[in-house]
């Protein structure tokens, strides 16, 4: 695998991504270990976190991913040295009190001592990517679908703080690049209008869904980052597991549904955009098309986004060594134009029911 450049940064990164957000919640210390290991002896040697993690959100388990990652650097000496590191400071509360007591803000201040608190947890003195986890202003984010602008009135005030206080770390070196996530087209213009105009950093990233059931960063957003030299990493690729084929028979909690996946074992996910019987239904018919071609639904999924000129790199969450091989080994999977355009026929119909 060749390094990617993240936007106009100093970083080269893994086109695959290891994503962590399991590791404390379904996914034990030992084992998350072990996949950090294992991971790095395949070529991936990016990772991304989040002060959040782990998923689904609660109070036992905020910052436990960035903790288990720390100790697995100082168990390891000399490992930090052989990753990039990204994680995030989360957005406004959205009903987690345990996030800075409930703020509705995410304010300078609140970045500095986030970053802080990563940093400590991390056992790191520097992050090589620090992205905002979600936006300010009232954004369609999460499932959500429509902007509402009589809640959006501080929000060009509220991006020059946070990108202040981004500056701010990056000039004291315990950041390295920034990035954003879950943000829109016009989030990402304005972030790098507002970095020319006051000469504070240019963000490198953007961390958006992006998947065969949720193609929205195409809407628009890929046209924005193209132009701006932002690069696009794509979460949840494999629709928190619809688009590997699992729950095609059982649907999500029916007789033989997985006990140990996540959209079965959690009623939160459930609840949310991956949930939803239209994003199941587009799946089974992406599914379908893959076993026609003799591909696994995993590497139809994943080889999608691998190869998809949008995507600098895109981020795998994985529950065990197995699964890391799996999603890693489907990077020598490419798909023929035949393929990619019976793909696009699907979307034409199903359009992207987990946006």
């Amino acid at each position: 695998m060749n390094k990617i450049q993240l936007g106009r940064s100093d970083l080269n990164v893994s086109p695959i991504c290891l994503g962590t957000m399991t590791f404390g919640e379904q996914v034990s210390e030992a084992d998350a270990h072990q996949i950090l290991t294992h991971s790095l002896t395949r070529g991936v040697d990016f990772l991304d976190t989040a002060e959040m993690y782990a998923v689904p959100p609660k109070a036992e388990t905020f910052n436990a991913t960035e903790i288990i990652i720390g100790n697995y650097f100082a168990a390891n000496p000399g490992s930090r040295e052989q990753w990039t590191v990204a994680t995030k400071v989360a957005g406004p509360s959205r009903g987690m009190p345990w996030v800075r007591g409930g703020s509705g803000e995410l304010t300078h201040d609140d970045i500095v001592s986030a970053c802080e608190g990563s940093l400590q947890r991390l056992q790191t003195d520097v992050i090589d990517l620090y992205q905002i986890h979600w936006p300010s202003r009232s954004v369609p984010m999460f499932g959500g679908v429509y902007f509402n602008p009589s809640d959006d009135e501080r929000a060009v005030d509220v991006m020059h703080e946070q990108l202040g206080a981004l500056g701010e770390l990056v000039k004291d070196g315990k950041v390295k690049t920034i990035g954003l996530s879950n943000e829109t087209p016009y989030g990402v213009h304005e972030f790098i209008r507002l970095a020319e105009q006051h000469n504070l950093p240019r963000i490198s990233t953007v961390q958006n869904p992006y998947s065969l059931v949720n193609r929205t960063v195409e809407n628009g957003l890929d046209e924005t980052m193209h132009h701006l030299d932002v690069s696009l990493l794509a979460y949840s690729p494999l629709a928190f597991g619809l688009l590997t084929g699992k729950y095609d028979q059982s649907g999500l909690t029916g007789e033989g549904a997985p006990v140990e996946g996540r959209l079965t074992k959690f009623q939160s996910m459930r609840n949310q955009r991956w949930g939803r019987p239209e994003a199941l239904a587009a799946a089974k018919q992406y599914n379908q098309l893959a076993r026609e071609h003799g591909l696994s639904p995993t590497q139809l999924a994943l080889a999608f986004c691998y190869q998809k000129w949008q995507v600098a790199s895109t981020i795998i969450g994985v529950t065990s060594v197995a699964q890391l091989d799996e999603c890693i080994d489907a990077y020598d999977v490419t798909l023929s134009d035949e393929v990619m355009q019976q793909i696009d026929a699907i979307r034409w119909i199903h359009r992207d029911p987990a946006q």
